[in-house]
């Protein structure tokens, strides 16, 4: 069954087509990337799946939620099944990776401070990260961050993963070490990850389905 359904779906932003006549159906386990030029319509078309840009024509829906008539109150249940990671990071710059962590588990309604505690060690231990529980973001490195950033995706079990060009700040050998991991991530735990990408090395290195945005289409 499709966790992703789009059927001649157009995306606007800015009160201009981003993307048009986009047909995509994505499978649970699917490993794809998203690859075109910046402004292209590949950070529309992600954000398009967790509603942070509205589908302007068509019929769309993400994990058994539809885009064309989600209620605002849904839109935090939907976007609690998706794992996002940010080019830049987002960390709260103020606290520990641990209190990063502890804040998402908190805002998503884990009460029980034992429980929370003992999912952040979970996830701390599937990116590597234990040795760096209780560092500020500006004592770790750039893909010490990007890790943690993985971390807190991975939170609440989500069924899909949204990675927005996860490499983009990090030098060649860290960029192939975070995508090494949200390749494990999928193929381990059977999770949809989409990455959009520039670099076009990664689908040798970490085979996958490739898609392609140009000229307000997604072609594959």
């Amino acid at each position: 069954m499709a966790i992703i359904d789009y059927k001649n779906v157009e995306i606007h932003r800015n009160e201009h087509i981003a993307l048009r006549g986009v047909n995509l159906s994505v499978k649970k386990g699917e490993f794809v990337y998203l690859l075109g030029k910046v402004g292209s319509g590949k950070t529309s078309l992600m954000k398009s799946m967790y509603a942070e840009v509205p589908v302007a024509d068509g019929e769309a829906s993400v994990l058994e939620y539809d885009l064309r008539t989600i209620d605002r109150s849904e839109i935090p249940f939907l976007r609690r099944k998706i794992g996002i990671v940010f080019q830049d990071f987002q960390l709260l710059t103020d606290r520990t990776a641990f209190a990063n962590l502890d804040f998402v588990l908190r805002a998503t309604g884990w009460n029980d401070r034992e429980e929370r505690s003992r999912r952040i060690e979970e996830v701390l231990a599937a990116v590597g990260m234990t040795s760096k529980t209780y560092n500020m973001p500006h004592q770790m490195s750039g893909g010490e961050q990007q890790r943690i950033v993985i971390a807190r995706a991975l939170l609440n079990e989500p069924s899909l993963i949204i990675a927005d060009e996860p490499t983009g700040n990090l030098d060649p050998e860290t960029a192939e070490q975070v995508m090494d991991l949200l390749y494990r991530v999928s193929r381990t735990n059977g999770r949809t990850v989409i990455v959009a990408t520039h670099n076009t090395s990664f689908p040798r290195l970490f085979p996958g389905r490739i898609l392609r945005c140009a000229d307000k289409k997604l072609l594959e």
